[in-house]
């Protein structure tokens, strides 16, 4: 089966974000923001927990020939940490005065916690190329859901290309064991998890959400060994 070309799915195959007051989304108000806050407890955690371990094996008398060991996993942990918060500032957040970012600065979000990983990241878009904070928010997002696809390894392109009065954000996975979850998908379509873990389903709604805001559409397509997102959004 040849992978569909997204740019150009028709109305009836895409997830567009319907016409909906904020009163009749699946999540909102404190709801999502529980959601969101249980999403960056369980990505804060890990590291932290590292952290403590290293520093627990440092104060063990007992273990002072681990002691290099145990520094290189605090200093690799504290970076994975200081990698998620500064993700989920941009993705999440509004802590920031910036009203536009720069596709390298954009690019160092996602690669610092693609760091180390099995799938690798393809980021194909002009360094200087600049986008609005809504733009950027989603196209974070979309890139990590993209790499968040390939769970075994492969290959995560992340492409821009404007149609018109549209800006086409594009994220395409390749790999074995390309796939979206269950949740994933249910978020994708702007729709309320009934089932399944709602870490896996809170990032995808948020995306959704987000273009939905901007007055966008989101699509989503896949293959055997392929997945695609794309996001039409305001230029």
């Amino acid at each position: 089966m040849t992978f569909p070309d997204l740019s150009a799915a028709s109305p009836s195959a895409d997830l567009a974000a319907a016409d909906l007051p904020a009163a009749s989304l699946p999540a909102g108000g404190a709801e999502l923001a529980a959601f969101i806050a249980g999403k960056l407890c369980h990505d804060f955690i890990s590291p932290a927990g590292a952290i403590m371990s290293g520093l627990d094996l440092l104060e063990d008398p007992t273990a002072q020939d681990m002691r290099d060991d145990a520094m290189g996993l605090i200093r690799q942990s504290a970076k994975k940490m200081v990698a998620h918060v500064h993700f989920a500032r941009v993705a999440f957040g509004a802590a920031t005065t910036s009203e536009q970012f720069l596709s390298a600065e954009l690019h160092g979000l996602v690669a610092g916690l693609s760091e180390g990983g099995r799938a690798s990241l393809e980021w194909r878009i002009p360094e200087g190329t600049a986008f609005t904070k809504p733009q950027a928010r989603i196209l974070i997002n979309l890139a990590w859901m993209t790499l968040g696809a390939l769970p075994t390894g492969g290959v995560a392109t992340v492409t821009v290309r404007q149609e018109g009065d549209r800006l086409l954000l594009i994220g395409s996975a390749e790999g074995a064991r390309a796939r979206l979850k269950p949740e994933a998908l249910t978020g994708l379509k702007g729709e309320r998890l009934l089932e399944g873990l709602a870490g896996q389903w809170i990032q995808p709604y948020w995306l959704w959400l987000a273009v939905n805001e901007t007055g966008g559409r989101l699509d989503v397509a896949s293959d055997e060994g392929r997945v695609g997102l794309i996001a039409h959004v305001p230029a």
